[in-house]
């Protein structure tokens, strides 16, 4: 038996089409793009070509478009370098169920004296409009929300928010590392200033993402040295990865039908198929308004972490919530902020899946999803109160 991975929202498997493109960048074609020699310049070549196919796909211009090493960086980019670019202005609006990458520079913003606004969510993940807009002053710098949320999968209405934030002269920036790839995207006809999006989250390499910025953004460079990426973000590019990441881009919008249709059909198959065997299972969030892959289980009383490491024996990747936050005990920071009660939280399962997951993984799946909720009821381990 193989692993049955539906931890997709975490990361990605690499597409071999994707292994293929990199391999001359990591084998053969190794010069700095920095260097005039043509050997540098032919692989510099092979990086505007990447950025300029990116941009098409995104609905951008190739100067647009500056290459990180992924979306943590990005997003620390986006923030960093739009406050540090409006000095004057001292107050940050944001969600209370941001990525841990937000969440936590958020609070070294307030450490610093920056006024923080969390525009809370509802108990089915949505945020509304009108508080956003409520949210916003004259003092307010930037706002950040994300487009969809990496636990619950509940998409957030990012044109509303950018057309409020427009009229009150406040930058928005949004994480989309879960939406690109698997929504159809024009980020040109959004109103929003700036986008970050991660590689590995459309099945490109890990370490390469990019911070979409708009003409006329003024942004603050966060790393010195070189003047690559138009002086934002100095360092040697990763010419593979980046090449990479705009064959999975490619890659993941021929591939958007599917994800929206048959991949859509198996979540919903496995979460309707758990909810009838495991008559106490609830799904978390909107069950309209969210990514075609993702489903948020709770299974009350019982630990995320039991579920996890019984799964995880029989061979079924899944997880708590944000990868970068697994290992911690507390419940779900997302989930608190929906005002899900203490029971469900702490047994919540997501489930997220890819263009390679299979019709037959799904059954097998479903064969022993149930038989770990069963096992672990009868032991009775409550969640820690």
């Amino acid at each position: 038996m193989s692993w049955i991975y539906l931890d997709n929202n975490a990361t990605t498997r690499l597409d071999p089409r994707v292994f293929e493109a990199m391999r001359p960048f990591l084998l053969d074609r190794y010069a700095n793009p920095s260097s005039i020699h043509q050997f540098g310049q032919q692989v510099r070549h092979a990086v505007e070509t990447a950025r300029e196919q990116m941009a098409a796909l995104l609905g951008l211009t190739a100067r647009q478009i500056v290459f990180t090493s992924g979306g943590t960086e990005a997003n620390d980019l986006a923030i960093r370098g739009a406050l540090a670019a409006r000095p004057t202005k001292r107050h940050f609006v944001t969600t209370p169920i941001e990525h841990d990458s937000i969440l936590r520079l958020t609070a070294e913003l307030k450490r610093e004296g920056y006024r923080v606004t969390q525009v809370p969510v509802d108990n089915l993940g949505r945020l509304d409009p009108g508080a956003f807009g409520a949210a916003l002053d004259d003092d307010t710098a930037l706002a950040s929300v994300m487009h969809a949320n990496n636990e619950t999968g509940v998409i957030l209405p990012i044109e509303q928010l950018g057309e409020i934030a427009a009229a009150r002269g406040v930058p928005l920036h949004v994480d989309a590392t879960q939406t690109v790839g698997k929504l159809p995207l024009d980020l040109g006809a959004l109103p929003v200033q700036l986008v970050t999006l991660a590689a590995h989250k459309f099945h490109g390499p890990k370490g390469v993402g990019a911070l979409c910025v708009k003409h006329g953004v003024r942004l603050r460079s966060r790393l010195v040295g070189g003047h690559q990426e138009r002086d934002l973000r100095a360092g040697t590019e990763n010419v593979a990865g980046i090449v990479g990441m705009a064959k999975a881009l490619q890659l993941a919008v021929d591939h958007l039908p599917e994800e929206r249709g048959r991949v859509r059909e198996l979540r919903d198959r496995l979460e309707a198929r758990i909810c009838e065997r495991v008559p106490s299972a609830r799904v978390l969030g909107h069950r309209e308004h969210r990514l075609p892959n993702t489903t948020s289980i709770a299974f009350p009383y019982l630990e995320a972490e039991a579920i996890l490491m019984l799964l995880s024996n029989h061979e079924v990747c899944a997880s708590s919530g944000s990868a970068c936050s697994s290992g911690s005990l507390e419940p779900s920071h997302v989930l608190t902020a929906m005002g899900i009660e203490e029971p469900w939280t702490h047994g919540a399962i997501r489930f997220s899946l890819s263009r390679f997951t299979t019709a037959d993984e799904i059954d097998r799946t479903l064969a022993i999803v149930p038989q770990v909720i069963e096992r672990l009821q009868t032991l009775g381990t409550p969640a820690p109160m």
